[in-house]
């Protein structure tokens, strides 16, 4: 199989985006004392499926500008794409 196999690039696209949802919940997760005052309201799943939804968008904005010429670039857009997405959903929360 080839890295531009549509498989292998979907198969890519959610280990990363749920990898980087499970990492960030885990270092940027709330402190002890807003849990207590606010509640937990959202968990290690709902990270993980931003992060996911955040790595389709890093992919399809970098296949819409041209960026996804390799598969590095490819890792780079999709890490990228689910990391600025779980920021901004962290910071609208």
């Amino acid at each position: 199989m080839r890295a531009t196999d549509p498989a292998v690039t979907f198969f890519i696209i959610v280990v990363i985006g749920l990898v980087a949802g499970i990492i960030f919940d885990r270092i940027a997760r709330p402190s002890w004392l807003t849990r207590q005052l606010a509640g937990a309201t959202h968990g290690l799943v709902t990270s993980a499926l931003i992060g996911l939804a955040g790595a389709f968008l890093g992919f399809h904005l970098a296949g819409l500008f041209g960026l996804s010429r390799g598969p590095l670039a490819l890792v780079i857009a999709v890490g990228l794409g689910a990391v600025v997405v779980l920021w901004l959903w962290r910071m609208v929360r």
